[in-house]
Parts: structure tokens; C-alpha cells; sequence
């Protein structure tokens, strides 16, 4: 409502201009259209010139969790008038390469993920040689700061596995398989660590291939049906969430299924009691902040974190909470 009568008074603003402006009417007219047309795009305030900012992540094919990201940084790209280009892949050399592409595109910034940072040095070591200033986001923390990268945006991986241990505790639960899809993922890794530090009870990890959800579901299945004191299993992305529902049915199981990240099956999980906790490190944030503080080294030279991360989780969502972010899970922002 607010929008609406924001534009209605810009109208209202032009349509007394054109009548006291006379013959200059048509061109008033004009700029004024311009102006409505620049901030429906979110640009209005912008008086920079229109940069390119690429983003790079590690992302799978139909990783839902990645599609928020992109969304964030979308956002934010047109709020600050930016050309925004997007592509990813899960193994680190491709990856790589892409950062290179993007480098020889000679975009104006890069934001990247550290999934597997050991593949990502000599290319992050490139951009910087090229002047080409980086944020990463979600994934490499550690390495973020060391590769040259001005700040680093998302969860602390090791923090949230603690917090995932410590509400495993609250819960009563005693033994618990922490399911890692993506070999080789230092985040993923850090997150069960983190969990094994905190929880009172036992912690095994259990390598799948997330390629592949059908063999998710069974590898997952076969496990809870050798071992029927496991009573919670920890996906550690929101699409496996509901391989391992599937699974524990087809185990008859009453295990807890527990899951890192949150979207809108996941949120409607948790309403129904299929999920017991979900934890969000708010992926929409990750990619708007990280276009926004790319924006504000440009325009300001600012910079953000004091060369710590910027945290945007963890924070446990429950049924209750799921319930009160279904508006924002059904669009496709949280």
C-alpha cells in the first residue's frame, strides 16, 4: 500500500507540473515516466555508473538452496544498477574456470564460493593480479581472507554444527548419522565436526553421492534399518531433507530427521512434524549483501567484518517458527 501511494503522489506531482508548465508539458511528461520506469527497477537512487559483478558458486544442478542466493544477489543487483551474471558447478576445477572466464570478461567484481578452496587459489590469485576485487559467500571462511578476498558473507560452518549438537541435546537424542552429499566439501565437513564437538551422544558420518537422491534415500535407509538406535539423522542441505523422510519410512524408523538450510518443502515439513528442526543460514542475505557490499566498495571504498566474517546464521527454526516464514518460504526468499 505504502508503494502505491508513493507512486500515486509522483503522478499526482507530474500532473500538476504538466498543468502549470504549459508548452513544456510533453517533455516533463517524459522525464517523469523515465523516472517511475527507473524506480520500478529498483534504480532510482542510483547515480553510478552500471558495472558488472559475476557470481560464481559450487552450486549442482536443482540445488533449490542456490536458487535463493541467486535471488538475493538479483535484487540487489538491480537496486544497485548492475549488470549481474550468474553461473556455477560443483567440481572446483570447473569452477575455477569459470572464475577465469569471468576475469577475462573483465567484469567489475567477483563473488565466489570456497567449497573447495584448494581448486579456487591460483584463480582467485588471477583476479586479484587483474585488480578485480572478491567477496566470497557461503563456503571458505578460513581461506576467504588469505586468497584476497575483501570479506566473507555466511554462516560460520563449524558454529552451526555446534548449535545443531547442542539442540540434538535439548531433544534427548543419543545417537546420530550426519550425512554428507558432496565429498570433498570442507563446509560440509567443518558442520558435522561441529556437531560431534557439542553432542553428548554419538556421531557417525555417512558419505552419499547427492547426485543421485534415489541412492541417497537408500544409503540413508539401508543405515537406519542396520542400526536401529540411531534416532536422528542430520541432511545437511534442504533437498536431502525429504530423501531422509522417505528413508526412514521405508526403514520403519522413528528416528528425528534434522536438516541444515530451510525452503519451502522443508518449512511445510516442519509444519507437519515430518522434520524436527531446520537450520537456516539465510541464503537470500548471502547473495544481496555480497552484491550490495561489492556496490559500496565501488561507489565508497567501504568494507565490511573488520576482515571477520559477516555472519547470517546459524538460527534453528522449529515448527512454530516454520509457520510464522511460510510467506517467505513460498516465495522463495527464505
Amino acid at each position: 500500500m505504502a508503494r502505491f501511494r508513493t507512486r500515486a503522489g509522483i503522478a499526482l506531482a507530474g500532473a500538476l507540473t504538466v498543468s502549470l508548465a504549459g508548452c513544456s508539458a510533453t517533455g516533463g511528461k517524459r522525464a517523469e515516466d523515465a523516472r517511475e520506469a527507473a524506480a520500478a527497477q529498483g534504480r532510482a537512487a542510483v547515480t553510478t555508473p552500471r558495472w558488472t559483478f559475476a557470481m560464481i558458486t559450487h552450486s549442482g544442478d536443482g540445488d533449490t538452496f542456490w536458487d535463493i542466493v541467486q535471488s538475493g544477489a538479483e535484487q540487489a543487483a538491480r537496486k544497485d544498477n548492475i549488470d549481474f551474471l550468474y553461473s556455477h558447478d560443483d567440481e572446483g576445477q570447473q569452477q575455477a574456470q569459470l572464475v577465469d572466464a569471468a576475469v577475462d570478461k573483465k567484469v567489475d567484481a567477483i563473488i565466489v564460493t570456497l567449497a573447495k578452496p584448494d581448486a579456487m587459489k591460483a584463480a582467485l590469485a588471477r583476479a586479484a593480479k587483474a585488480g578485480i576485487p572478491v567477496i566470497t559467500v557461503n563456503s571458505g571462511s578460513a581461506e576467504s581472507k588469505a586468497f584476497g578476498a575483501l570479506a566473507h558473507i555466511g554462516q560460520d560452518e563449524a558454529i552451526a554444527g555446534r548449535a545443531v549438537g547442542e539442540e540434538l541435546d535439548e531433544r534427548g537424542r543419543r545417537k546420530a548419522i550426519c550425512v554428507l552429499h558432496e565429498q570433498g566439501n570442507v563446509g560440509h565437513e567443518q558442520r558435522c565436526a561441529g556437531v560431534a564437538k557439542t553432542f553428548a551422544g554419538r556421531v557417525e558420518n555417512l558419505y552419499v553421492n547427492g547426485a543421485n537422491m534415489p541412492d541417497v534415500q537408500s544409503a540413508i535407509e539401508a543405515k537406519l534399518q542396520a542400526d536401529p538406535s540411531i534416532d536422528s539423522v542430520v541432511t545437511l542441505g534442504a533437498p536431502y531433507a525429504d530423501a531422509a523422510v522417505q528413508a526412514r519410512r521405508g526403514a520403519g524408523s522413528k528416528a528425528e530427521i534434522d536438516t541444515f538450510d530451510l525452503n519451502a518443502k522443508v518449512a511445510a515439513g516442519l509444519r507437519k512434524g515430518d522434520l524436527g528442526f531446520a537450520v537456516d543460514q539465510q541464503p537470500y542475505l548471502q547473495g544481496y549483501q555480497a552484491v550490495d557490499l561489492l556496490w559500496l566498495y565501488k561507489y565508497n571504498g567501504d568494507v565490511l567484518g573488520g576482515g571477520e566474517p559477516v555472519l547470517t546464521g546459524p538460527q534453528i527454526v522449529t515448527k512454530d517458527q516454520a509457520a510464522a516464514l511460510a510467506a517467505y518460504t513460498e516465495r522463495g526468499t527464505r
